[in-house]
């Protein structure tokens, strides 16, 4: 049976989806035991921020060509623009708690001003939120209070009071990954020396040459993460982003060119894939501190 596309524009819409009361126009915070609807198969096409905490596996998510395989106590989170599918496994009803609200809610606050922060709204399915039982309670005492001031008339106070609240979930959601990162130091560790090696082999089999300068999408690709969960690994782990550990490698390369070749500074930039020697050169000096000639210069002396 093919599945509906539902184009998740309004908060309303993902409340009727499911027979459940809207309180506010821009934000609702569902408990799906409450539903009094229960679609079997459905694509959503999200148009506002989710996050769901399932109680059970009631069903199959996919999210672009993956499956969440979520456990109890599994945050999924989804921003707009993102496009997820759900299939109800047979005889089985929804068992999840959650939050959606609009982007319109948190234009001109501090929430608007730095959601590109919760990078976790952009890892993928394999990359889900997995909580400790003190973890859950946390997550739904603040749903809590997003509905009981969704359960107060709409005052002058209430937009700033329930992004306040929205902030300080996904803070904890931050948090909680953080968490996770270090309680999977040893899988994390991997992926490090994999792109560690990944990073070597660019090089070594002349793929700048082809391919251009290299990036974090590339590698994050490679190890099959998502680039924000990789990106953030990477710098849970080292210290650097993604890109400055790409940089560091690129200067160390150019470096041993520069010192142990005598080819020119173009020659050195192109085989680095850089498409312009003065965008190497001034790569170079601001990382280095001087130009790669001058650099030359004093490594023969």
């Amino acid at each position: 049976m093919e599945a509906d596309v539902i184009k998740l524009d309004k908060v309303e819409q993902y409340n009727d989806l499911f027979g459940l009361e809207t309180l506010h126009p821009l934000v609702s915070v569902v408990d799906l035991k409450e539903s009094t609807r229960y679609p079997t198969h459905f694509i959503i096409n999200y148009g506002v921020y989710a996050l769901y905490l399932k109680d059970i596996k009631c069903g199959d998510i996919r999210y672009g060509k993956q499956k969440y395989d979520y456990q109890d106590g599994t945050v999924v989170s989804f921003a707009p623009g993102q496009v997820a599918e759900v299939e109800m496994l047979d005889g089985m009803k929804p068992m999840a708690t959650g939050l959606l609200f609009h982007p319109d809610l948190i234009r001109g606050t501090s929430l608007g001003e730095n959601i590109r922060q919760y990078s976790f709204f952009s890892y993928s399915s394999a990359e889900a939120l997995h909580l400790s039982e003190t973890e859950k309670e946390i997550f739904t005492d603040c749903l809590h209070k997003i509905k009981l001031e969704l359960l107060r008339p709409i005052d002058k106070h209430s937009k700033r009071l329930i992004s306040r609240n929205i902030e300080l979930l996904l803070d904890y959601c931050m948090r909680f990954y953080e968490r996770q990162f270090i309680t999977r130091r040893e899988a994390n560790r991997d992926v490090l020396t994999k792109f560690e090696a990944l990073l070597d082999a660019y090089f070594m089999e002349n793929m700048p040459e082809r391919n251009g300068l290299p990036t974090v999408r590339y590698f994050a690709d490679k190890v099959c993460l998502s680039p924000n969960y990789f990106g953030d690994l990477i710098k849970k782990e080292t210290g650097k982003t993604a890109q400055e550990y790409i940089q560091n490698k690129i200067m160390d390369v150019a470096k041993q060119q520069i010192v142990g070749t005598d080819k020119t500074v173009s020659q050195i930039a192109y085989e680095l894939g850089f498409q312009y020697s003065q965008h190497f050169n001034r790569i170079f000096k601001k990382n280095v501190g001087c130009t790669p000639n001058e650099y030359r210069k004093v490594q023969h002396v």
